[in-house]
């Protein structure tokens, strides 16, 4: 999760989280090297008296300033297309779990056990976080998924839009009454995540926090057997 001061992104838990991040600082170099050299230029033009009145035409240099930005627009596009398309893979789950929204807690359930297995997420109260939680962020029952392995969440809701998100993981997806969104998930460590639904979903919005815990395919197997 953040903290505060904190300027970077968090530290991603998932592969994908971790190209976004990287795509995000590759943007960030483009635009400081463009900002730059055009704030350079108007510089030079505002401290410049001379003026060119002889000078009728420059196709060399309309040239270079039509493909210079035609090729650097081509540098942003072609990685953010291709994370586009990979942020939609599902790829081969072994693990499915269903996520319902409702107004305002989150309501989980696994179906790939031989009994289902489905339980209510809220938000505790501030008098029952303890020192070590983190307040308006801890839930009384947190979702569990195992890491190094294929999840698969569909995401649905039964009032209103709500949204899923976890930004350690690089995912964002809408709860949308009568219909299901589906993404993929790959953990690459143990750990609990933090997230918040990011719809304005109503009075209660900001008080149904999201907390995951990643542990390894075998604790998952037996807390999901347990």
């Amino acid at each position: 999760m953040s903290f505060w001061g904190q300027l970077g992104f968090q530290d991603g838990y998932s592969g994908l989280s971790s190209e976004l991040v990287f795509f995000h600082d590759h943007v960030m170099f483009v635009l400081v090297l463009v900002s730059s050299f055009v704030g350079y230029m108007m510089v030079c033009l505002l401290k410049s008296s001379l003026s060119s009145r002889f000078m009728m035409e420059a196709q060399a240099l309309e040239a270079t300033w039509t493909m210079v930005p035609g090729l650097l627009l081509l540098i942003l596009a072609i990685p953010s297309v291709r994370l586009l398309y990979l942020l939609d893979e599902v790829g081969g789950p072994v693990v499915s779990m269903k996520v319902m929204g409702h107004q305002w807690y989150w309501e989980y359930e696994y179906g790939d056990s031989r009994d289902v297995v489905s339980f209510n997420s809220y938000m505790m109260s501030s008098s029952e976080v303890s020192g070590g939680d983190y307040r308006l962020l801890e839930v009384d029952n947190r979702c569990v998924l195992p890491y190094g392995v294929d999840s698969r969440i569909l995401v649905s809701s039964a009032d209103v839009v709500h949204a899923w998100t976890l930004p350690s993981v690089g995912v964002k997806v809408d709860a949308i009454p009568g219909r299901i969104n589906q993404l993929g998930i790959h953990l690459t460590s143990s750990g609990v995540m933090f997230g918040q639904c990011s719809e304005i979903c109503g009075v209660n919005h900001s008080f149904m926090p999201i907390s995951v815990e990643a542990v390894s395919p075998e604790v998952f197997c037996h807390w999901l057997i347990g």
